[in-house]
């Protein structure tokens, strides 16, 4: 996925499970690597872009998560819009989407307490080791060894788009331009992909998007604007 990924399992589980556990959901990320690659040529979803592999002839996976990006152009007006650079792309949400999965299937498995972090999009279930509630920073814009915030709690979808690393990277799909006025978005809900989705359009309408947050029923956020003022959900689940 082009990025780091960590697991923290904190159940008391033995060695040789825990094993398992985490050499699943590394085998799952991989293989979502592999299918939904815009950088693989051989990846399903470079291949359904180039009309060399019918929709209807490509996995439920993807075929599923494209649904739902149209569910999710239409929830956002369009500001989320997995053909916004004018070829197949529907990173925004497959992130999110597959450690969210990858979290499902712990907790199903008996792994009720973890965290998985894949590249600041984290799903925190349960306690930590500590037997605490998990602590979730969110870095700093401007300064990669600094967080902005520090979020805690026990089942949370955490998802961050920003342009500190990748540069103006997410598009305005309606002038087809890089977008500008937030430089971090945060969003805080119950499940990874919408989160991701929903923050990734935020960063695509700009300060319009500080709004629409703010109507977003069930989810809390927190945004940086490219001037440097941190704005935040009153509700958003802040550590003391």
């Amino acid at each position: 996925m082009g990025t780091a990924i960590s697991l923290d399992l904190a159940d008391d589980l033995p060695a040789a499970e825990m094993a398992g556990l985490a050499e699943d959901v590394f085998a799952w990320l991989r293989e979502v690597d592999a299918r939904f690659s815009t950088y693989r040529a051989d990846s399903e979803v470079c291949r359904v872009d180039r009309g060399e592999l019918p929709l209807s002839g490509a996995g439920a996976d993807l075929r599923d998560v494209l649904a739902r990006c149209a569910d999710l152009w239409q929830a956002t007006d369009g500001f989320f819009d997995a053909y916004a650079t004018g070829r197949l792309d529907p990173s925004g949400y497959v992130k999110g989407w597959s450690v969210q999965v990858a979290s499902d299937r712990l907790l199903a498995a008996g792994a009720a307490n973890h965290c998985l972090n894949a590249g600041g999009d984290v799903r925190v279930r349960g306690r930590s080791s500590t037997g605490r509630p998990w602590r979730i920073g969110v870095r700093h814009p401007w300064d990669a060894m600094s967080t902005c915030l520090v979020l805690t709690g026990t089942d949370l979808a955490v998802a961050t788009s920003g342009v500190y690393e990748r540069g103006h990277h997410v598009l305005d799909p309606r002038r087809g331009v890089p977008a500008r006025g937030l430089r971090s978005v945060t969003v805080v809900g119950p499940d990874l992909g919408l989160a991701d989705a929903y923050a990734t359009a935020a960063v695509a309408m700009g300060p319009a998007g500080i709004g629409w947050l703010d109507g977003l029923p069930g989810h809390q956020h927190a945004v940086v604007t490219d001037d440097a003022r941190l704005l935040h959900s009153t509700a958003l689940p802040l550590a003391g």
